[in-house]
């Protein structure tokens, strides 16, 4: 595998160029100089079949590695079983739209801690998660991988430790960093190379090296504050990070080959392709 780059989404210079469904987007990338593209179902499915058919086709045209997020609102610590069956069809039907966009990574928000006491949270997601992974084997998707993301506020759970945590339970789980998230949810005390090797180190010793090498990683500059992540912000804003550099550079020193997609809040394709140059021009 190869590292990739794109964006969540489609950018302000997308529409500026011309371009206005996002069917055309594995083109715009493609000559853009990116590779990878994430849409976001964040707030639900209303992608008809033949949309997805049609974008899986032309990323597979155009050398596109496409990602999904399932919508936010899944929550595995929900203690009730019915809005955790939802949490499970959530996921079934993205990974059903996900095999028609021809891609192979969906990312997920795990749970929110809600009232109860961490633990009893996160036992409870993980019962969960296994109970997910168990019904993508039934229904045949174990050819791609759910990915649960690192998050940004402290009510969530999703610090980088849960994450790995959570994906021992069976290889098709795949961590997602958020280094924006990770930096949020420490106020800013995370971006030096050494807190970015600690985070891979600590994948490689829970998962694997292929697993942790072949992770999906979302990338941007985040306003926090004291409770956590406010808003996504481009690289060109100031007063906040994290910093990709050392990131970039962590990824070259420990040959690791991740999918990293960019979040800025308006200009994701633009800043990816920052990102890619940056890596590119290391030593």
């Amino acid at each position: 595998m190869s590292i990739k780059f794109g964006p969540s989404g489609n950018s302000e210079i997308f529409y500026k160029m011309g371009y206005k469904k996002s069917v055309e987007a594995p083109k715009f990338l493609k000559n853009f100089g990116l590779n990878a593209y994430e849409y976001s179902f964040g707030r639900g499915y209303t992608m008809g079949n033949e949309t997805a058919i049609s974008i899986g086709n032309e990323a597979e045209k155009n050398g596109i590695s496409v990602s999904i997020h399932a919508p936010y609102y899944i929550n595995f610590a929900n203690e009730s079983d019915e809005m955790a069956e939802k949490s499970y069809n959530y996921i079934l039907t993205g990974l059903k739209l996900l095999r028609l966009m021809k891609g192979n990574h969906l990312v997920f928000h795990v749970a929110s801690q809600g009232k109860q006491a961490r633990e009893n949270a996160i036992n409870l997601t993980r019962e969960r998660v296994r109970k997910v992974v168990e019904k993508i084997y039934e229904n045949g998707y174990d050819d791609m991988n759910i990915c649960p993301e690192t998050m940004g506020k402290p009510m969530q759970i999703g610090t980088y430790k849960e994450i790995i945590d959570i994906c021992e339970i069976d290889k098709i789980l795949v961590p997602t960093f958020d280094f924006g998230h990770i930096y949020s949810l420490n106020l800013g005390e995370f971006g030096t190379y050494d807190d970015y090797k600690q985070v891979f180190e600590y994948a490689i010793l829970k998962l694997g090296f292929e697993r942790a090498s072949n992770c999906h990683i979302h990338f941007s500059k985040i306003e926090y504050g004291n409770k956590g992540e406010i808003r996504h912000l481009n690289f060109e804003d100031d007063g906040f990070g994290p910093d990709f550099y050392p990131l970039a550079q962590v990824i070259k020193d420990m040959n690791l080959t991740p999918t990293i997609i960019c979040e800025s809040h308006s200009k994701m394709a633009e800043d990816a392709l920052t990102m890619k140059q940056i890596y590119e021009n290391l030593k």
